[in-house]
């Protein structure tokens, strides 16, 4: 049974609670009460998106970013009109409300369509799986198997990664590697993957972008890329469509990280005069996950057979005036499983 308080929200509660709120809900969405707990609004993991975008930050309450004007049942209602309005609307939830407007039940899509295939937008576009690093930060498992083939409820990790792109259409796949390459090709040859996959092999590590270069006359449409050791549980075509509508050369995925600072930090000045002491600060930073979206054009900027970093690409574009986007996602929504504290952590999330 749903605990429907765990989905509501008061209005001027802070946009940073909505984030929380909407994490730990896992459906992407919460509803907005007035002093009263009657309905006043929806918010939705695409509201505080556009928000981020939109301010740079998370500072604000939920009035300023809800729906005001949510669509809703009263008492009497049928499946099938809820059905309806869920695919019309293209929306994760419907509340059902009592004569005083108070939510009495909440219909999300997975309740509703549970028997049904989600279908999602299909964009067919190619995806780099850059697999060729050592992974020093999962030492010593990595020095007997290559970090892409790190196991996640049996299977490894790069195949996770791509049965995430396939939902998507995206089945043609170039996997950089150097480190333990044999190994790698090996798991695939046996494997036997229904997806098109072609190695693109660096002689030497040319960075987390160098081995780009190598598609240039492989590629002519925009085209992920992906570090082997992530997982990112969003709609990739709305990453697309954002990517597109902002005439983007570059599209970084961004995480929205929350951290507390256990210890009173002190300021100082003057030689050594404490200024103040801030009690367990509160710091919130939009994070590179190592998910990007870039557009063919940008692989003039890539050295040949020479050591670049995404970051350095990034440099460039910006030099020459090409635009750069973030595009936010939630904390939850990105797994990392490059180190082994995180390893565990992503194992809770995903099993």
């Amino acid at each position: 049974m749903i605990n429907i308080s765990q989905y509501l929200i008061q209005k001027d509660e802070s946009i940073k609670k909505a984030i929380k709120l909407i994490d730990e809900g896992g459906r992407k969405i919460v509803f907005v009460v007035d002093i009263k707990n009657r309905l006043y609004g929806a918010l939705t993991d695409g509201n505080i998106r556009r928000w981020i975008i939109k301010t740079g930050g998370i500072k604000g309450k939920v009035d300023d970013i809800c729906n005001k004007n949510p669509i809703f049942f009263e008492k009497d209602y049928s499946i099938g009109k809820a059905k309806e309005i869920l695919l019309s609307e293209k929306i994760e939830a419907l509340p059902v409300v009592d004569k005083e407007r108070k939510i009495i039940k909440i219909l999300f899509w997975d309740d509703i369509f549970k028997e049904e295939k989600k279908d999602f937008t299909q964009i067919y576009l190619p995806v780099v799986i850059m697999a060729g690093g050592k992974g020093t930060r999962l030492d010593p498992f990595t020095r007997i198997l290559p970090k892409p083939l790190i196991p996640i409820d049996g299977k490894a990790i790069i195949e996770v990664i791509m049965d995430d792109y396939a939902k998507f259409g995206m089945k043609k796949f170039y996997i950089t590697i150097n480190h333990k390459a044999k190994i790698i090709k090996a798991y695939f040859e046996e494997q036997k993957s229904s997806y098109s996959l072609e190695f693109i092999e660096e002689d030497t590590p040319l960075g987390t972008a160098g081995a780009l270069k190598l598609l240039e006359n492989k590629v002519n449409t925009p085209f992920f890329v992906s570090n082997c050791d992530i997982i990112i549980k969003e709609d990739y075509a709305k990453i697309y469509d954002f990517h597109k509508e902002n005439n983007f050369a570059l599209t970084l995925v961004g995480s929205m990280q929350h951290h507390i600072i256990p210890y009173g930090v002190c300021e100082i000045e003057n030689g050594g005069i404490l200024k103040r002491v801030n009690e367990k600060p509160e710091y919130d930073f939009l994070v590179n996950t190592g998910m990007y979206l870039l557009n063919p054009e940008t692989f003039i900027f890539i050295p040949d057979n020479k050591f670049y970093n995404i970051t350095d690409l990034i440099a460039d574009l910006k030099k020459n005036n090409y635009k750069v986007g973030v595009y936010p996602v939630s904390e939850k929504s990105w797994i990392d499983v490059g180190q082994w504290e995180k390893y565990k952590l992503s194992l809770d999330k995903l099993l």
